[in-house]
């Protein structure tokens, strides 16, 4: 569960990390009111689960009251890659001296926790890190160990805390730390960590998170009272919530083809072997979600996600890619043949089985004789074939279909 900027603050507030003094605010009344109690100059902040706000216009500052109104009405019906404006963080303007960035996240490659840095904060970690990977500086933490204030000062002096004092910002790490742990996060974020004050003061020089990012782990919310603090004031995705309901992990995209895979990482690949098929085929065909059913799926599982994913209007084909071990294929076959009993829907679907049951599954589509079922050997043929039929069903279509699509299907017939 990812967190919006006023709500990731409070919990770094809680752990005593300094930020701005700040206000929520849902509409243009609401702001003025904030911006009056905050003062001015303040920065009207675009609340969105996204980031790159500053580029779309959703951060900006207001210097009186008339602005802060003016930049809230035009903040507030923003939607920013995709995501609709929450309201807007009134903030406190500081007088920045210097940013940085800091981190702790879930590292599930090397299954530990990282502690990511750099003196380089108020920009993409990712371009540093790219172009400078000297400039950023990495600590794995085991999930057995714990992160001491030792640990914390080397940290903090290997990051290069200019004119900052190092005993503070390894204080800060401690706090990120234990927001981290005792909140059952996924990731920690503060970018930038800012030293501000009067550069002709010292005295005045502090450290302080001007921004933060949050994510929970989902699994977590029976320890912490299912999060009710952090529900979203933005009505929730209808998809989305139909599938919490029903224990599936999905997120709904902005494309035409549904997609529904057994594991994290397979149903990644597949949105990556969609969009690929769409630029390849010269359209703009795109995925329309992410859906996993998990490890041992039942037949009801996948009935009732296939379900949920043609519900959907956006979608004018499905993949199904799942490959056989704990969940079965022939059980998967089972249950999409379940869900097409009770759905009035023209729309085509794309399967792939692979490992534990597939032959078996695969008799059983091909059984059912049902002209909305294909099937294709490899995910990168299924995606090939979803993506063609999405384009003819959705009329989205920039270019011509690709030789190879078509033989796709053919080659299926034996089936």
């Amino acid at each position: 569960m990812d967190l919006y900027e006023y709500q990731a603050r409070e919990l770094l507030e809680e752990q005593g990390i300094a930020t701005p003094r700040a206000l929520f605010a849902q509409n243009s009344h609401e702001v003025t009111a904030a911006a009056d109690d905050i003062g001015y100059p303040c920065v009207i902040k675009a609340q969105v689960k996204t980031g790159h706000r500053g580029q779309a216009g959703g951060i900006k500052l207001a210097t009186s009251r008339d602005d802060a109104i003016l930049t809230s009405e035009q903040i507030l019906p923003m939607s920013i890659h995709g995501h609709k404006c929450s309201g807007v963080l009134v903030a406190e303007a500081k007088n920045i001296l210097h940013e940085y960035y800091v981190s702790i996240s879930v590292d599930r490659t090397s299954r530990d926790f990282d502690v990511l840095a750099t003196a380089n904060g108020g920009t993409e970690v990712e371009a540093i890190a790219k172009e400078h990977p000297e400039a950023v500086k990495r600590l794995h933490i085991g999930a057995l160990e714990d992160f001491d204030m030792q640990a914390a000062t080397q940290m903090a002096e290997s990051i290069g805390f200019y004119h900052a004092d190092v005993h503070q910002a390894a204080d800060i790490l401690l706090k990120m730390w234990r927001a981290f742990k005792d909140n059952d996060a996924t990731l920690v974020e503060i970018n930038p960590l800012a030293k501000i004050g009067d550069p002709e003061d010292e005295n005045s020089k502090t450290l302080c998170a001007l921004d933060a990012k949050i994510s929970l782990d989902d699994n977590a919310a029976f320890r912490h009272d299912g999060w009710e603090r952090f529900k979203d004031p933005v009505q929730s995705d209808p998809y989305e919530q139909q599938a919490h309901e029903h224990g599936l992990h999905y997120v709904h995209l902005n494309g035409q083809v549904g997609v529904i895979g057994n594991g994290a990482g397979l149903v990644m690949s597949s949105l990556d072997a969609v969009s690929g098929a769409g630029e390849e085929q010269g359209t703009d065909i795109k995925p329309a979600n992410f859906l996993d059913i998990g490890g041992g799926a039942s037949a009801e599982v996948m009935s009732r996600s296939l379900s949920i994913v043609l519900s959907d209007p956006q979608v004018a084909s499905v993949l199904i890619n799942i490959y056989g071990g704990i969940t079965r294929c022939d059980v998967v076959a089972e249950g999409i043949l379940a869900a097409l009993q009770t759905l009035n829907s023209a729309k085509a679907i794309v399967i792939r089985f692979d490992g534990n049951g597939a032959k078996d599954g695969l008799e059983t589509i091909a059984a059912a004789q049902n002209p909305r079922l294909h099937v294709a050997p490899t995910m990168e043929e299924a995606a090939q074939l979803a993506a063609s039929l999405a384009s003819q069903l959705s009329g989205v279509s920039l270019g011509s279909l690709p030789e190879d699509a078509a033989s796709i299907e053919n080659s299926q017939e034996g089936h």
